[in-house]
């Protein structure tokens, strides 16, 4: 009888109300945005040609307009306590998303405007809320974000890096929204193992809000995430990681860190792979993990299948890469060591599956990053 009435508690909870309304909302207009195509697809097709394309057909790219309208929906069935702390959500993001959505619309915002607009986003969170990373659980990093203007422009520049981290991994149907749905659960969980139970709700809310674009997007890829989807989720991905580790101090910052490991790793490598090729750090490539994932492996195992379903499986099966950072994150995130170890080991992890998969066979990652990794 206890268990049946904690279950029907948990259930009638506010912040699953809310959530409801966020997937069912953010699931009817994504469909919307798609049955409605033939209206605004001149304007939001994305189509076939360019370096890192994999989809077979014009496909509206505009997934992020459904997520922020879904969030507002959810934000009004949600209690007092998560409608403030979604409040400088939706009014932050609101630089990342717009930028987005115009590049999703004229594909002539720059890279750079656009890394400029999540930055601005996390200027605009600490100003309406007060809130900037003032530890890292590095010593003597800790010691410099003690002062002020240091922790807003960290805060900043780890709000915009982590904005177009999901950005890059955005390439296969269902993989940034498998990835960051999974880390939205992820930060709920370490929320309420801590007791901060507004945040872990609004977590909730809005894993439920880009989970009901994925059933739009996956399989079948009828609905795009595009830039203003991925640089909003990126932004409050980043801004849940940091209201989590500024209001518990308890939880390890490599712990909410780990959460976001793979895509993090992604942008990391990325660049540094991209400079010993003594190319432009922006410069699209095939190169990324989830691209080689396909070619490698995917290609291999499900040839006989069309194109579209190898990106969904390629999607999917990366996204779900994330379990395990999130699993790790959960049991570490009281001891910064372990937590630190961990995240260390995950990111190795990465880089020896990369080595494997441009080199044929297993080697140390360290020696790998050591001689040029594009060997």
């Amino acid at each position: 009888m206890n268990t049946l009435n904690v279950l029907q508690g948990v259930f009638q909870s506010p912040a699953l109300h809310a959530a409801a309304w966020g997937f069912a909302s953010t699931f009817a207009l994504s469909v919307l945005m798609v049955i409605t195509k033939r209206w605004h697809g001149a304007l939001t097709m994305d189509f076939t040609d360019g370096v890192q394309k994999f989809h077979t057909a014009p496909t509206p790219r505009v997934g992020g307009i459904p997520i922020v309208l879904g969030l507002v929906v959810a934000w009004g069935k949600a209690p007092p306590d998560m409608q403030a702390m979604l409040t400088p959500i939706l009014f932050a993001g609101l630089p990342a998303f717009i930028f987005g959505v115009a590049e999703d619309i004229t594909k002539r915002v720059g890279v750079m405007q656009r890394l400029l607009a999540t930055m601005a986003s996390g200027l605009l969170a600490w100003w309406i809320t007060d809130y900037s990373l003032s530890r890292v659980d590095i010593w003597g990093v800790d010691w410099v974000l003690s002062f002020t203007l240091v922790s807003v422009v960290f805060t900043a520049f780890a709000v915009g890096g982590v904005a177009n981290s999901i950005n890059i991994i955005d390439g296969f149907n269902g993989l940034a929204s498998t990835m960051s749905t999974l880390a939205f659960v992820g930060y709920a969980m370490i929320a309420w193992q801590v007791g901060d139970n507004t945040l872990a709700g609004v977590s909730l809310v809005l894993a439920a809000c880009v989970w009901g674009f994925f059933w739009v997007n996956w399989p079948f890829g009828k609905l795009f995430l595009g830039d203003g989807g991925s640089y909003f989720i990126g932004f409050a991905l980043a801004w849940v990681a940091v209201l989590l580790i500024e209001r518990n101090p308890s939880v390890s910052a490599f712990a909410a860190l780990m959460v976001c490991v793979h895509p993090v790793t992604e942008v990391l490598f990325s660049i540094y792979r991209r400079k010993i090729r003594k190319e432009h750090p922006g410069m699209p490539d095939r190169l990324h993990f989830h691209s080689l994932v396909k070619r490698r492996y995917v290609a291999r195992w499900f040839g006989q299948h069309s194109n579209d379903v190898r990106n969904s499986i390629t999607g999917a099966l990366i996204g779900l890469m994330t379990v395990t950072a999130v699993i790790l994150a959960s049991l570490s995130h009281h001891s910064g060591l372990l937590a630190a170890l961990f995240f260390v080991g995950l990111c190795l992890g990465y880089v020896a599956i990369y080595a494997r998969m441009v080199r044929h066979h297993w080697c140390s990652p360290i020696i790998f990053l050591i001689v040029k990794p594009n060997k």
